[in-house]
């Protein structure tokens, strides 16, 4: 029995909590964390004149079939005149995690749930993000409804952002609802159970798709990466599958979108504060005009989203097989996003790959802590409260979120590639079809299709440059490291 078909499960955990702990995040709650816990024993309840009661709505979760910390719900009501209202349902989570607490300081530490090929690393206690905190299936819980109206173009109007208390009829997957809304899968169960959510989740849907191509005409870029997906069998590692994009998780994200926007210009009107999440123009355009002249396109000099979105659907047409690979290529030129501080009166930098310039994370408050502060900036500025964090503040806390977001996403690309060396290990040798993902000083960077795994081009690499088409040798794996080397053969 060689090591990838062995029980591996464990080593990944140890490879991923040293990772953790590497990169200066916390895998364990402290001993005050869990005396908290301990002492929370229900959900939140209020008793405020201003909430309101919105559990007779058809609210639903879709999320990740395993997937317990539930973030938000969303509901659409049909206007006159062929406007839509939708209602986004945030779990209120600071009604229970009291700022400067032992749980807060832990979250405040980690700004993210960590997700790895072999563990999670919950910035909340599952007590809290899987139960107590989470809009769980068919229970009750406090909500930050955020609500906007759609016209029949995509168009967001009047909005508006109150508290409720609200229940979660059916708990949903994206896997199947987005084949029952192609036509190419059942009903859910879940959905069959409530009368008129079949109804109401297509309307939703046809809200969505009109909200993505009015994105898209904006600039807002079509983008198709493959996120690889651990699959075991008990606790022996069998494959990484690619996990994409889909009708269901369409659906959510122009929802968020257009529920962050709406926050952010919220605050602003208030007067507030908010930690805005910006992507600048693309350091390496240069390198995309090429990309784009490689493939028969052209794009001008300057950073222009509308331009690049319209040849990306024109390749998305031309070539959807070969699609997410172009996608990963510009997503690596891009650069990363990072959060900053929005002062009321002052300019702040939009977001160029969504081609939205009021966007902040609002919607996520069980798993991200830009979007807890968020929200208690959100429930300060509904009652009538000063901001409960001060200037400076708000600007360590942007910087230590961009960190530590940029942490999580290193460890949980190392665990992955961790557990591509362990099935790698007994095909050293074999040669490879693969894409440039990058080419600096640091080194040459190749993906490979399957399993979906990066590594090092060690030599052999000389002329290669992101987004080429590439054969490679893989050489060696380090699964401790997460190390995969391959040498450079040719380009395609």
């Amino acid at each position: 029995m060689n090591q990838a078909t062995a029980p591996c499960r464990n080593q990944l955990k140890s490879i991923a909590r040293r990772a953790m702990l590497e990169r200066g995040l916390l895998p364990d709650f402290s001993a005050e964390v869990v005396t908290e816990i301990g002492a929370i024993t229900k959900p939140a309840t209020a008793s405020d004149p201003s909430l309101r009661d919105l559990r007779n709505l058809l609210w639903a979760s879709i999320d990740n079939d395993d997937s317990l910390d539930l973030d938000q719900l969303t509901v659409a009501e049909q206007l006159s005149g062929g406007a839509v209202k939708i209602l986004v349902a945030i779990a209120d989570v600071d009604a229970i995690v009291r700022k400067q607490s032992a749980i807060d300081d832990h979250a405040r530490t980690n700004t993210t749930s960590v997700y790895t090929a072999a563990e999670i690393f919950p910035m909340l206690p599952e007590k809290l993000s899987t139960d107590l905190t989470s809009l769980a299936d068919r229970k009750d819980r406090l909500a930050i409804v955020i609500e906007f109206e759609v016209d029949a173009d995509g168009a967001v109007g009047k909005s508006d952002i109150y508290r409720a208390t609200v229940t979660n009829r059916a708990k949903l997957a994206y896997n199947s609802v987005a084949a029952w809304l192609d036509g190419a899968g059942p009903e859910p169960a879940p959905i069959s159970r409530v009368p008129g959510l079949d109804q109401n989740l297509r309307l939703q849907d046809r809200v969505a798709q009109a909200m993505k191509k009015r994105r898209h005409q904006n600039g807002a870029l079509t983008l198709d990466t493959i996120e690889a997906r651990p699959v075991f069998d008990g606790d022996s590692l069998r494959d990484l599958q690619a996990d994409q994009k889909n009708r269901a998780t369409e659906l959510i994200e122009d929802f968020m979108i257009g529920a962050n926007g709406v926050t952010a210009r919220y605050l602003e009107r208030r007067g507030f504060p908010a930690l805005r999440r910006v992507l600048r123009s693309p350091e390496r355009w240069a390198r995309i005009v090429e990309l784009a002249r490689d493939e028969g396109g052209r794009l001008p000099s300057n950073p222009d989203s509308t331009a690049l979105q319209q040849f990306l659907e024109e390749r998305r047409q031309a070539d959807p097989v070969h699609f997410p690979d172009l996608s990963l290529s510009v997503v690596k030129l891009l650069g990363r996003g990072e959060y900053v501080v929005d002062f009321p009166g002052q300019p702040v930098a939009g977001h160029f790959g969504l081609a939205v310039n009021d966007y902040t994370h609002s919607t996520a408050p069980n798993r991200r802590f830009p979007d807890l502060i968020t929200q208690r900036l959100l429930k300060a500025a509904l009652s009538g409260e000063p901001s409960p964090y001060s200037s400076d503040e708000l600007n360590d806390l942007a910087g230590h979120c961009t960190d530590q977001e940029d942490n999580a996403s290193k460890v949980e690309r190392q665990v992955r590639k961790s557990a591509a060396a362990l099935l790698l290990e007994p095909r050293v040798g074999d040669r490879f079809d693969g894409i440039v993902t990058g080419a600096s000083p640091k080194g040459t960077w190749v993906r490979i299709d399957h399993p979906a795994a990066e590594g090092r081009v060690m030599r052999g690499y000389k002329g290669f440059d992101v987004g080429d088409h590439v054969t490679v040798e893989l050489v060696d794996t380090d699964v401790e490291r997460g190390f995969i080397d391959f040498a450079g053969i040719r380009k395609s």
